[in-house]
């Protein structure tokens, strides 16, 4: 039952901006954010809410936080604002900012708050909320009084007028209730020198230049159909060559590992779903049953139950385990459609899934193994900076199991990691219900960090559906169970992997290796003679025989990412050569075509990620 951050969704409502995800911009938050930071973007949060208050005289305020990478603020306005008001708020900001106003502090009764915040209908409704004996404290600068927390800087001159930008206006429900008014919310970034706002600016720039749905559309490798299913993605003829290309691959690293590869349905009975949980704790997340010959199916939003059910149809001894079994299982997931984002958030997907079913004896080798087996797939697609999230069980009932196998899972989650060299954080609290976890993040390469590998401990499944083995004294125990994805799903992985390569994929990867480019169309059999013996050779190659011009070809060439050119014309021809030219415009010495066949060929064996 590997969880949903682990495979494509992060369970944070998406907010901004449209180019990164909210786990990419958390990287953010982790280098740069401290306190003083937070307080800096808290505090511009109220001189914006000060700046509207003077060109919008009655507007009523909900709540502005700080957030990664800057701030906003939830307002009822008297009128709707637009994209063109933000440069008079920031205007007005750098105005206030200048003035240097102090934020004052002073603690108010409950009776004294209500009459300071009468004519604010949220404000009063968050002091009626408040426990009884909570100290209420107010802050005020200039025009401006909010009921807050704190803290904000001593005045608005320790802020730099030149490091903040309004970006965005959206719409939030207050309160998240989409039953509740809906409120304009305003968003900026924020931080300490402007150095560091053009830095980040530089940085989601290049990120849109990246966005993989920018980029699958310029490289006609995927596309959704709204007409025909938001959140559905189709893979174009040359995403699918990719596809086929990292699939293979998958396959051949798991057999070499000792798993077994399995295929299941995509619908199952709803007493599938009744016993693992999934219709008490994951409903909302599923799609609606069907009937059947008078039962309930249901789609399958995980793969799990399937392969307890090829595990119990038969017994097992002791000597049967460890069982390593993996599949590109397709599962559907219910998603908001305002939640969709190209790749990174759909409701049909391909995990790339295993469990593994083995004695306790046999625990701490196994997700050792996983690990390793993890790392080495991440290295080999050319992710450096690898971190590691150790997560322990959830406060309270939050958890299923005895503290007793909780505590022996923990230990080998630790000793593992610990034996590969690797450090980690522990993420308190943050296990599954059904057992503690292994999250395994990657920085793509522009520093943004992705969650990929998941290594998942379930002490849940095994009991809810009689999984057994007989051990070597002759008594039915019950197996320890591993959920493990370690490339998380296809379709977030390849979008992951778009933005982090820019689509210039390695060779291996590549949808497209080679294309050859004839210099007139006298040497067009010439060229068809040339990819044959690169499609014999397995290289995936095309001939551009279009009437376009030769260097516009090429051009065409490198922006489709292909990592060769391979230009012919007569010389070329007479000497049986190809004169090679990279997607990074290096123009290669001319080679026979054997000899281009045995490099490109040693490149692609080799995984390198070198042209």
């Amino acid at each position: 039952m590997i969880p949903d951050s682990a495979v494509t969704q992060d369970p944070k409502v998406f907010l901004f901006p449209e180019t990164l995800m909210p786990e990419a911009l958390e990287v953010f938050m982790s280098n740069e954010a401290n306190k003083a930071l937070e307080t800096v973007r808290h505090s511009l949060s109220h001189v914006m809410a000060e700046a509207v208050t003077i060109l919008f005289p009655g507007t009523k305020f909900g709540i502005g936080p700080a957030i990664d990478n800057g701030f906003y603020y939830d307002m009822e306005l008297p009128r709707p604002i637009t994209d063109e008001d933000l440069p008079a708020i920031e205007n007005s900001m750098r105005k206030i900012i200048n003035e240097g106003r102090e934020f004052t502090r002073r603690e108010v009764s409950r009776e004294e708050a209500k009459k300071l915040f009468a004519d604010q209908p949220m404000k009063l409704e968050l002091i009626d909320e408040l426990p009884e004996g909570e100290i209420i404290s107010v802050y005020e600068q200039g025009s401006f009084r909010d009921l807050c927390r704190g803290p904000h800087v001593a005045t608005t001159k320790e802020l730099n007028a030149q490091a903040f930008k309004l970006v965005k206006i959206a719409g939030a429900y207050w309160r998240g209730d989409e039953k509740r008014p809906m409120l304009t919310r305003v968003y900026g970034y924020g931080f300490q020198k402007p150095n560091e706002l053009k830095d980040y600016l530089n940085l989601l720039a290049e990120a849109e230049k990246r966005d993989n749905r920018k980029l699958g559309k310029e490289l006609d490798l995927f596309s959704t159909q709204e007409d025909a299913g938001p959140g559905l993605i189709y893979w174009h003829p040359k995403g699918g060559r990719f596809r086929v290309a990292l699939e293979n691959w998958w396959r051949d690293e798991h057999y070499k590992n000792g798993y077994e590869i399995l295929f299941t349905p995509h619908i199952g009975k709803s007493w599938l779903w009744e016993t693992s949980g999934h219709l008490s704790f994951y409903k909302e997340g599923m799609y609606s049953s069907m009937e059947i010959d008078e039962d309930d199916y249901y789609i399958k939003p995980m793969n799990c139950p399937f392969h307890i059910m090829i595990y119990n149809n038969s017994s097992h001894s002791y000597r049967d385990l460890p069982l390593r079994w993996a599949e590109l299982g397709t599962v559907y997931r219910y998603e908001r459609s305002g939640t969709l984002h190209g790749l990174m958030r759909v409701r049909g997907f391909t995990q790339d899934d295993a469990h593994i079913i083995c004695t306790p004896e046999q625990i701490e080798d196994e997700i050792s193994e996983v690990l390793r087996f993890s790392l080495s797939m991440h290295k080999t697609l050319g992710f450096q900076d690898i971190s590691v999230y150790l997560a322990t069980r959830p406060a309270g009932d939050g958890a299923v199991g005895e503290p007793e196998k909780w505590d022996t899972a923990l230990t080998s989650l630790k000793s593992a990691v610990e034996k590969q060299g690797l450090t980690y954080e522990i993420d308190e609290g943050g296990g599954a219900f059904y057992g503690p976890k292994i999250d395994i993040k990657v920085k793509d390469a522009l520093g943004r960090e992705w969650q990929l590998s998941t290594i998942q401990f379930d002490f849940n499944l095994p009991e809810r559906f009689d999984m057994t083995y007989v051990d070597s004294d002759g008594i039915k125990k019950r197996p320890y169970m591993v959920h493990r994805a370690l490339l998380g799903s296809i379709e977030r992985f390849f979008g992951v992997y778009l933005e982090h390569t820019a689509g210039a994929f390695p060779v291996w990867l590549s949808p497209e290796q080679a294309v050859v480019i004839p210099v007139a169309h006298t040497f067009d059999d010439y060229a068809k003679d040339v990819v044959a013996r690169l499609r014999a050779a397995g290289i995936r190659a095309t001939a551009d025989l279009r009437d376009d011009r030769m260097n516009a070809k090429i051009r065409d060439g490198q922006t489709q990412k292909i990592p060769y050119m391979l230009v012919v014309g007569q010389k070329e021809a007479d000497a049986g050569q190809v004169a090679p030219r990279t997607r990074n415009n290096e123009q290669m010495p001319a080679l026979s075509v054997d000899e281009f066949i045995s490099r490109i060929r040693g490149i692609i064996d080799s995984k390198s990620l070198e042209l």
